[in-house]
């Protein structure tokens, strides 16, 4: 009947659809069958012949139908004379054999996954990851047992719940790019030209694409894997989080020996989830985790028991129309500075390897409900609440402050104290939790040009105690504190070198700061008094290659006095009539030294070096160093204990998913 014959493909993710053409050039009529394979299936979607130009009537039936066959001829079919040879035939039967070797792979392959039509779980695309190699083995038909394939599949395309797609739907999705699949995916870069890389202060997990979805929430997942090897001059007896402000004077006998610190507890997992009711409209959800907590059965002699902790946890909602955004959860402080903006995972966090940052960065990571406005993603405006919490100092020495069983009596008026209470239910039973009356209220305005990125903001606190005079009644004294503040970060040479810079001043701000001074002492009387105190840092980011950062940071934390006088002696912070020359005197034992910190001051510098990237993740080293010095205010017998000591760090990380 036919004097030529053809094949022709048609490749449209996720189907595969196959015509075989018959023509007879005697009655001018074009016959072809449609095969279309999708998954495990494969059905016979159209069968037809020509009869005029532009319809094709399956069966008989007077349906119309563009000619596709032809247009599917032109793409990819070939066509074969009357007078053909065998062997062109023999490739056709190839061909033929081979499209069903495919079919009977795609059968495999979805097996494997517990694929089935109609399933709630839907794989849209087939993707293999980098390094994976298929099996190159024979073809076979049928359901007989393919070779094993190595590959791996990108779970980047994997759907878990929501409505199952159409045969339409995907053919449709496909075509519109949102469900295409590649062999090797694009691997995100790391980038190291910010002032802040949030693959390195944070966990950069924005700039990765998604793993899976859940119904219409893209989940992505960042974090590394750190090991730091930490030494310092002087024995803190600190993990990865140094404590600034613990550095002992030359009456302690920890500060005549050094210690090292091998640590893996800074690696970090994050998890960032995202979803869009519009196309204006963005709902988030972010956790982020370290190994940085310490139950009460951690050591490490044997094998230890660090565990893991929260660092942030929040959720967000932005309506870019609107501009205008809201956070609730634990996050960094809005007094923490921002490289552009005022959202969040923009931080303007130093580079360094640190837990605790270097004395000078303004920081606090707490609950908190946060609201912001853009007024064109230039000028921001943002208001955060925040949960608080003080720090409370007093002098020791021969005349202390507070006396009694659990401090809480004022020696120089006998006023019996309540200002903190140990925790209870989920809080920890083995620390005090400050009386608190109103969160922490920050209020910061920002502005954003090409060469620099402004900010200046103002904080208001409360400090509440509990206050009884001898045979007198019990009164709630409570004390305003607060600061003003403010940060800028600024291209110097774009691309190759910032300066970044952070200053909070005010009374009652000493939690802000990694040194962790204290935020007030007490009155005669029981009311807080607020120690008027100032941070500030200065510093360098430098990108001499692309695979290289460097970092140069100065910082001082000052704590100011607050103190009166009574029975003859001085009360509060910052007295200067205590004996402090057994500061300086050098005991195994470990001499008494009742020394109230004035100032701490660092020069930090440092580097990480981009070693490797590809398929297989990121690995990174970094080397920091910092000097710390700690001044402490002067003693009535003339004694200026001071103190400082060195930090080395030598850090190796491998990032997976970058």
């Amino acid at each position: 009947m036919t004097d030529k014959e053809g094949i022709g493909f048609y490749l449209s993710r996720p189907s595969v659809t196959v015509f075989t053409i018959s023509t007879c050039s005697g009655c001018g009529q074009v016959f072809f069958i449609n095969r279309m394979f999708r998954g495990r299936r494969a059905r016979l979607m159209d069968y037809c012949w020509k009869v005029d130009r532009f319809s094709c009537h399956p069966d008989g039936m007077r349906r119309p139908r563009l000619l596709l066959g032809g247009l599917m001829v032109m793409l990819g079919g070939m066509a074969v004379s009357a007078d053909a040879r065998a062997d062109d035939m023999a490739e056709i039967r190839a061909l033929h054999a081979e499209m069903r070797r495919l079919e009977a792979k795609v059968e495999q392959l979805e097996s494997r996954h517990g694929m089935t039509h109609g399933s709630q779980h839907v794989l849209a695309g087939h993707t293999l990851r980098s390094g994976g190699h298929a099996s190159s083995g024979g073809g076979t038909s049928g359901g007989s047992t393919m070779g094993q394939i190595t590959a791996m599949p990108d779970l980047s395309r994997l759907t878990i719940g929501g409505p199952t797609l159409s045969d339409d739907a995907q053919a449709q999705a496909a075509a519109e790019n949102t469900m295409t699949e590649s062999i090797v995916p694009a691997q995100p870069k790391l980038d190291l030209d910010s002032s802040s890389p949030l693959a390195i202060t944070q966990t950069g997990v924005d700039s990765l694409p998604p793993i899976f979805r859940i119904g219409g929430v893209s989940v992505r997942l960042g974090g590394f894997i750190d090991f730091s090897n930490i030494y310092r001059s002087k024995n803190l007896t600190s993990g990865p989080a140094t404590s600034w402000g613990s550095f002992p004077y030359a009456n302690s006998p920890n500060a005549h020996t050094g210690e090292y610190r091998p640590s893996a507890q800074l690696t970090r997992l994050s998890v960032l989830l995202q979803g869009s009711p519009t196309k204006d409209e963005t709902l988030s959800g972010y956790i982020e985790t370290d190994f940085g907590g310490a139950a009460g059965t951690a050591n490490s002699y044997q094998t230890n028991s660090y565990t893991p902790r929260i660092r942030q946890a929040y959720m967000t909602y932005s309506n870019t129309k609107w501009g205008f955004h809201v956070l609730a959860g634990q996050a960094w402080s809005l007094t923490t500075g921002y490289t552009q903006g005022l959202l969040s995972r923009h931080e303007q966090l130093p580079p360094v390897v640190d837990n605790n940052q270097i004395p000078g960065i303004v920081f606090t990571r707490v609950p908190q409900i946060r609201f912001i406005k853009d007024f064109g993603r230039k000028w921001w405006l943002g208001l955060s609440l925040e949960a608080p919490q003080v720090a409370y100092a007093a002098n020791g020495g021969s005349h202390a402050m507070l006396t009694g069983a659990s401090d809480d009596t004022i020696a120089s008026s006998g006023t019996t104290l309540l200002y903190s209470n140990a925790g209870s239910g989920m809080l920890n039973p083995n620390a005090k939790y400050s009386m608190d009356v109103a969160p922490d209220i920050v209020l910061k305005g920002a502005l954003d040009t090409k060469p620099a990125h402004y900010e200046i903001y103002g904080l208001a606190r409360w400090f509440k105690a509990m206050a009884q005079a001898p045979n007198g009644p019990i009164r709630e004294r409570v004390s305003f504190a607060g600061g003003v503040g403010g940060d800028v970060t600024v291209h110097v040479i774009p691309r190759y070198l910032q300066f970044t810079g952070n200053v909070l001043a005010g009374e009652g701000i000493g939690r802000y700061g990694p040194g962790m001074l204290p935020d007030a002492t007490f009155k005669a009387n029981g009311t807080p008094a607020p120690i008027p105190e100032i941070i500030g840092s200065m510093g360098l980011i430098g990108h001499p290659t692309p695979n290289l950062l460097v970092y140069l940071y100065g910082g001082v934390e000052s704590a100011g006095r607050r103190t009166y006088n009574a029975n003859g002696y001085q009360y509060g912070y910052g007295v200067n009539d205590l004996a402090l020359s057994s500061c300086n005197v050098e005991q195994i034992s470990g001499g008494s030294c009742d020394a109230q910190t004035h100032t701490l001051a660092d020069l930090t510098v440092g580097g990480w070096w981009h070693v490797l990237q590809g398929g297989y993740g990121a690995v990174m080293s970094g080397v920091q160093y910092t000097y710390l010095r700690k001044l402490a205010y002067k003693g009535g017998d003339g004694a200026s204990p001071t103190t400082g000591g060195n930090t080395i760090y030598v850090t190796f990380r491998y990032l997976p998913f970058q």
